[in-house]
């Protein structure tokens, strides 16, 4: 899933107007990825696997020889000195390696330790699909303080997957358009409101084959786990070390199970449940159920502190007034832009992090006392911002591919209708938005894979797993089956937490043993459960 401050980035998610907790599941794990045509042989086709891995292990020879050819950033991304940027080749079809190549872009930092302290390179995925890890390095020039010792020891390397950013961008629909407000309010009063979806869900994926149809067949999984390892190699680590949130869990995962030999230490914080069963449909549905608890987990925190925010003394009087709102946005939107769907893409940042409560809740209270221009400006996009609005648009581009393909999606839209409605009833913050983003899988117009199954190798070594009990974006039993599925691995539980992408929050409990972790390899004797992070503060 993306570990991304959803606010901006997710205002315009969803093809049919919907906005996105999907955006923070993505993330899996599949087999073989297709051939030049985008057909594939079958589930079990272990030859096209092999020809793929043999693919994988040319390219990643390759660009060992390569190396990385590093220079300052461009100016227009954003990394000042002395973060340099770089690329590494890849084969788009890893079944074809000597055949057509794309390029990754990736950057680095140095580490800020002396030479004898160094350890390699940490290789850093935020989530998705379609997360950037560029900014990664930048802990270290900003003197991010949970990150200094783990910089001491380590470069810090991030990249842009392919199809995301500079590597390879892909789109599906015009960036200007995609921002326009107001969409549709995702939860449907007729049926002919869900026809209108369907057909928005259906011409989305129509402009993605339009747009990108060259590289969908290979925006999967485990290409990106491939490409990774092509990087570790260009990098000229014969090991990786890798830090991923959200979906960047799963690219561990899927890494872990593929290239058991060449993990050296692997942190995944915020797990995406890899069981084949969830990738990608069961874990959205899941998601629906979490995004409610944790809403409730908000509302509760809201309402405890009334003598600032003044939304209600109790949930039910806050939930009250967040359904005030919505109709009032419903019936006329607010400064003509703010809807429904645009005010679920901007509250829902309170459920996905800790760190939105008190922004959200602020610019609640301001509406509820008469300022309707700090919600608008909140939730409104800036078409003004095109290079926002292109990034943006492109984030949503490569998280529908890779689920879409990652996977086999439900076709009939009865099914959907009817899981969908259920869920609705008990769960309605984020149950149709979530829907209408992820229904373009349901007419993909490229071959649908089998998910990698996920599992310990001999050669892997332990793994450590991150985990708060109340994380929305991905629930806790994900980070559970992936313990039961890498022996060894160690599971840190926060307790009564909720937020999502735990290793940057400060709770000496985790940080310590992270750092512990990453600096020496050692872990708990047995799994450990930390009391949670201080709660905000308005």
């Amino acid at each position: 899933m993306r570990d991304i401050r959803p606010t901006r980035r997710t205002a315009a998610l969803g093809s049919a107007g919907a906005l996105v907790a999907a955006t923070l599941v993505a993330g899996a794990v599949m087999a073989p990825t297709a051939s030049a045509t985008g057909d594939r042989s079958g589930a079990g086709d272990r030859s096209g696997q092999n020809r793929e891995m043999r693919g994988a292990a040319i390219a990643a020879e390759r660009a060992a020889k390569a190396g990385i050819d590093w220079q300052d950033c461009p100016a227009d991304w954003g990394l000042e000195k002395p973060i340099q940027c770089g690329y590494v080749t890849v084969p788009l079809d890893y079944a074809k390696p000597h055949g057509k190549q794309i390029k990754i872009a990736v950057d680095r930092i140095g580490n800020t330790g002396t030479k004898e302290e160094r350890q390699g390179a940490l290789v850093y995925n935020p989530g998705g699909p379609g997360g950037s890890g560029l900014r990664f390095p930048r802990r270290v020039t900003t003197k991010a303080p949970v990150w200094a010792n783990i910089a001491k020891a380590y470069d810090f390397v991030g990249f842009d997957p392919r199809g995301v950013g500079h590597s390879a961008p892909i789109s599906c629909v015009d960036p200007q358009e995609f921002v326009k407000a107001p969409k549709a309010d995702p939860v449907p009063d007729t049926e002919a409101d869900k026809r209108a979806q369907r057909k928005l869900a259906r011409e989305y994926a129509e402009g993605c084959y339009e747009r990108s149809g060259d590289m969908l067949p290979y925006m999967t999984t485990p290409n990106t786990v491939r490409d990774l390892d092509v990087i570790r190699a260009a990098l000229g680590e014969k090991k990786l070390n890798f830090l991923g949130v959200s979906y960047g869990t799963y690219l561990g995962a899927v890494y872990g199970t593929l290239f058991p030999g060449h993990v050296r230490r692997m942190v995944v914080d915020s797990v995406v449940n890899p069981s084949r069963e969830k990738i990608w449909y069961e874990a959205n549905l899941d998601q629906d159920v979490a995004f409610e608890g944790r809403w409730k987990d908000w509302q509760d925190w809201v309402a405890a502190n009334d003598a600032t925010f003044h939304l209600g003394t109790t949930r039910a009087a806050v939930q009250a007034k967040w359904l005030e709102l919505r109709a009032t946005a419903k019936k006329s939107p607010l400064g003509g832009v703010v809807g429904p769907a645009e005010l679920i893409s901007f509250f829902q940042s309170a459920p996905y992090y800790d760190s939105s409560w008190v922004p959200v809740a602020t610019v609640f209270s301001k509406y509820v006392a008469g300022d309707t221009q700090a919600l608008i400006d909140a939730a409104a996009p800036d078409l003004s911002d095109t290079a926002g609005n292109a990034s943006s648009e492109n984030g949503n581009a490569v998280y529908t591919a890779v689920e879409c393909a990652d996977a086999k999606w439900p076709t009939s839209w009865t099914k959907w209708d009817r899981d969908n409605t259920r869920l609705h009833k008990d769960h309605p913050f984020m149950t149709w938005a979530n829907a209408w983003m992820n229904l373009p899988c349901a007419t993909w117009p490229v071959k649908q894979q089998t998910p990698v199954n996920v599992k310990s190798h001999k050669n892997l070594p332990p793994v450590l797993i991150v985990q708060s009990e109340r994380d929305a974006a991905t629930p806790y039993e994900g980070a559970v089956e992936l313990h039961d599925r890498f022996k060894g691995s160690r599971l840190i539980t926060e307790k009564g937490a909720g937020s999502h992408g735990v290793t940057s929050l400060v709770n000496s409990c985790i940080n310590t043993r992270v750092d512990t972790y990453l600096l020496t390899g050692k872990l708990d004797t047995a799994d450990v459960t930390c009391a949670p992070h201080a709660t905000p503060k308005p």
